[in-house]
């Protein structure tokens, strides 16, 4: 009795206890790729008891465990009088009679699984070979899978090293994190045995069993990097390949530490539930993020792809050799390997100027943080399976917008040189928050932690008010809700503000509620200098760097309208007033009026930033349009059209030799929104193109830039009644052999708006003939008109979704990528109905953001219907050239 009451008292915990630490790992796995696809396994943990113990508890889910044995130090062995496995729980608690001692030992334990198909833990996925589908096999561990795989304690601070081997087919390759030091071949199995590892953490051990070609390179301090890819496409690597040798030369020297391997491989594998995975030394990745391909890769998926390999790369340090001590602290690993990769990617291409499009982060993250249901940045984290919601906008987008502030508030050399010391310090260790501000306090002489605490340990953001008489600004700071309620908080902001030229500019830290402040000499000076007969514009918050929104009052907004008129403001400027209007409109503090008064301001806009912004707030205006003003929807795509034909024709359908990296951007998502908007003359142009490609794969008139513009307007025209270019493009989408044409449909295949049509795209999504992984892309096109229809199809078909797909993060992107662009509270109680008896902790926060904004919507769109004059507006602004 007394024992079964001690096994009830580790239930129900977070953590694991801690009276015995993991310090190294023998694991011999043994696969069986036939049909069964199985495993079986031998795992040796040399631990470390630091208390008499009748109990060991770590952590195993859907293992069979077969035989377990204790020795001690001293030659003992003990053997458990119970071995119980709690699903619930995901752990193994092993109950012995006897109590092991304070000391060393070896417990040791043989287990089997399954190898399954939810793209998590140890899985199976399948290749082409001569037409035939055969079996391999790869792990994903993060956060919490290594426990699928092996029994371990499967947390981040309990890093130890690990011996690993494995049996395999003789025709596979056996990779791991460390390089292979011997293979033995026995009839039928190859044994390939690796290096031991140094220490790290079990969500950083990886096995990837497949086929592949390879091609290598090497870096100036001899680290050997190779990216093995399909059979027949090594060539598709070398991009990548390039970028991760200079990036890791680039990192050493960043962070004065060289990278601790002796090899970096990255493999890119056929099915993958995110995007890459910076397993230690041996980066895993999905195709598309690894192969670039000149002839059908975008422009956009080229700068993406050296963005995630540097952010891979750069998880080897910030992740792999320093450690966030629990997952409340994941930011740490995230939010930096993101500041950290636009870092690289600005140094290895500095024509992209990334760091402008690094606002797109920024903007993400101000989105999700201004809901009420957002979390802090160091998130209190429940049961294991809730983790992986936190691999979201705040983690990796407010985190990285946060450091760029600090980063541009202390100066470049001290934050690098406090990075370097924080490395130094907590090398092969785990950290906390306050161990990295407690490091950059020392370097700066700042208190650091004073200032950041607000921004990492709460939730939310400030929207700084400012107001201006006869020279006076006041700045006042409130918390900006998307709903429009007032929160409290009060936060340290780092302010910016330039006075009618960024060479009259000030900075200082508001950390009071209000503020007032003298700019007369800044007038002064500017009237004397230049002969300034206006007033003149202030922004504040250069370059969009801090994270927080501005609310100006109506003056200061007319002079802002008037500068970007004039074009006399930056391109990251013009994108930050935007977004905040934007974002203020759509919490009703401010009329679609007043910003679609200042969406006509940026008329003659060409910079990429800005009018991809622009872009993205005339979709979002249509999405509730068609609600709030119906009959004024098509005169309003009229007014959208307006305002990106300037750059659309001079940009035209083909490429220039010699032409920006921007305009090839820019031509993609213009195409795109045209398309979409339903201008005339876009759309037969996409479908004459189209009818070339049917004839011409390889078609010179349709560049992996302009494909996607094409192919939506296929969709935009196909309906039950005409579907021949519908069926057209499922044949192309058939035939296709790259994974980035494959992507590129997918894409465009939702964007129907006849209901008929999206619901046989949705079941096709679901059939054997896209792979599970790749369902991300079609579900983030689903048009307009077809939301509610993706709605109900969602619910007819949630138990198949829920058994195919699994409870990880493809199924959050069903739930936030049908739910969310609903827009009425009736369909915000309909959803939370279905959902109340089918509550799952890997989809909770999620389901509550997406509810959240379809309310925001709601509110906006009832908000929009009381604005008197609006319909006149737009029917001006329609016919306006």
């Amino acid at each position: 009795m007394e024992q079964k009451q001690s096994i009830q008292g580790f239930k129900g915990h977070a953590r694991l206890p801690n009276f015995a630490i993991p310090k190294r790992y023998d694991l011999h796995l043994k696969l069986d790729l036939s049909s069964a696809c199985a495993f079986s396994g031998v795992v040796e943990i040399h631990v470390s008891i630091v208390e008499e113990t009748k109990f060991l508890l770590l952590n195993a889910l859907e293992l069979d465990v077969h035989e377990v044995l204790f020795t001690s130090s001293h030659g003992q062995l003990y053997r458990p009088c119970d071995v119980v496995l709690d699903g619930d729980d995901e752990s193994l608690v092993l109950v012995f009679d006897q109590a092991l001692g304070v000391g060393e030992g070896v417990l040791g334990i043989e287990f089997s699984a399954v190898l399954n198909a939810h793209l998590k833990g140890f899985y199976k996925c399948t290749y082409m070979d001569g037409g035939e589908k055969k079996n391999m096999a790869v792990t994903q561990f993060e956060p919490v899978d290594a426990r699928r795989c092996f029994p371990c304690w499967d947390e981040p601070a309990l890093k130890a090293t690990f011996k690993i081997a494995v049996d395999v087919p003789p025709e596979l390759t056996a990779l791991s994190n460390m390089p292979i030091i011997n293979e033995k071949l026995d009839a039928n199995v190859k044994t390939v045995y690796f290096e031991e590892s140094p220490i790290m953490s079990t969500y950083l051990v990886a096995v990837v069993v497949g086929v592949f070609d390879y091609i290598e390179d090497t870096t100036s301090d001899g680290v050997l990097v190779r990216a093995y890819c399909p059979v027949g496409k090594s060539d598709k690597g070398e991009f990548a390949l390039n970028v991760a040798v200079k990036t890791l030369d680039l990192f050493s020297k960043y962070f004065s530490t060289p990278y601790p391997l002796p090899k970096l491989d990255m493999v890119a594998v056929p099915e993958f539930s995110g995007g890459a995975m910076e397993n230690y030394g041996l980066i895993t990745y999905r195709e598309n993020e690894l192969l670039y391909d000149p002839l059908h890769s975008t422009t956009a998926r080229k700068q993406r792809m050296a963005i995630v390999v540097a952010h891979e790369v750069a998880h080897q340090w910030f992740g792999n050799l320093v450690t966030m001590e629990w997952w409340s602290d994941l930011w740490l690993n995230e939010g930096f390997a993101t500041w950290v990769s636009y870092m690289a990617t600005d140094i290895l291409f500095p024509e992209w100027k990334i760091w402008a499009q690094f606002l797109q982060e920024t903007s993400g993250g101000l989105v999700k943080d201004a809901l009420e249901q957002s979390h802090p940045i160091q998130v209190e984290i429940g049961h294991a399976r809730s983790i992986l919601e936190v691999f979201d906008d705040i983690s990796y987008k407010k985190g990285s917008a946060v450091i760029r502030m600090l980063q541009v508030y202390l100066g470049d050399d001290i934050f690098q040189k406090s990075l370097s010391s924080y490395m130094k310090r907590y090398s092969g260790k785990n950290a906390k928050t306050e161990d990295l501000w407690s490091v950059l306090s020392e370097e700066s002489g700042v208190k650091v932690s004073e200032m950041m605490d607000g921004w990492t340990k709460k939730k939310g953001y400030p929207v700084i008010s400012v107001k201006s008489k006869e020279n006076i600004l006041e700045f006042e700071q409130t918390q900006f809700l998307s709903s429009g309620l007032h929160g409290g908080g009060k936060w340290i902001v780092p302010i910016t503000f330039s006075v009618g030229s960024y060479e009259r500019r000030e900075n200082f830290l508001l950390e009071t509620k209000s503020r007032e402040l003298n700019v007369s000499d800044l007038v002064d000076s500017l009237k004397n200098k230049e002969k300034y007969d206006e007033q003149p514009w202030i922004k504040v918050n250069i370059e969009h760097s801090g994270f927080y929104r501005v609310n100006y009052e109506d003056k200061l907004a007319a002079r802002l309208r008037k500068a970007i008129k004039h074009k006399s403001l930056e391109a990251t400027d013009k994108f930050g007033i935007l977004d905040d209007a934007y974002a203020l409109c759509e919490a009703c503090e401010q009329s679609l009026s007043s910003l679609l008064s200042l969406m006509d301001a940026y008329r003659k806009e060409e910079e990429y930033i800005v009018v991809t912004k622009l872009i993205d707030v005339c979709y979002n205006v249509v999405n509730i349009s068609s609600e709030a003003i119906p009959d004024s929807a098509n005169e309003l795509k009229m007014f959208f059209i307006s305002l990106l034909l300037f750059p659309a024709e001079k940009l035209g359908w083909d490429s220039v030799p010699g032409e920006s990296h921007f305009s090839a951007l820019l031509r993609a998502e213009i195409l795109q929104a045209l398309v979409t908007f339903g201008h005339d003359k876009t759309q037969k142009e996409a479908l004459d193109r189209f009818l070339t490609l049917l004839n011409d794969r390889n078609t010179p008139l349709l560049s992996a830039d302009t494909r996607g513009a094409a192919y939506i307007a296929v969709m935009r025209n196909a309906s039950s009644s005409n579907r021949e270019g519908f069926e057209s493009l499922l044949n192309v989408c058939r035939e296709a052999n790259t994974v980035q044409e494959k992507e590129r449909i997918l894409r465009c295949f939702t964007s129907s708006p006849d209901p008929d049509t999206v619901v046989e795209v949705l079941n096709f999504f679901l059939s054997e003939e896209v792979r599970d992984q790749d369902i991300v892309y079609g579900l983030a096109g689903i048009s307009l008109e077809c939301r509610e229809t993706a709605w109900k199809w969602l619910k007819e078909n949630w138990d198949l979704i829920l058994t195919k797909y699994g409870a990880g993060m493809l199924l959050t992107r069903f739930v936030r990528d049908i739910v969310t662009p609903l827009c009425s509270n009736e369909k915000a109680d309909e959803v939370e109905e279905f959902f109340a008896s089918r509550a799952h902790p890997a989809i909770s926060l999620t389901l509550d953001q997406s509810i959240a904004q379809v309310r925001i919507k709601a509110r906006w769109v009832e908000h929009t219907r009381q604005e008197q004059s609006l319909e006149g507006q737009v029917r001006e602004l329609a016919g306006k050239k």
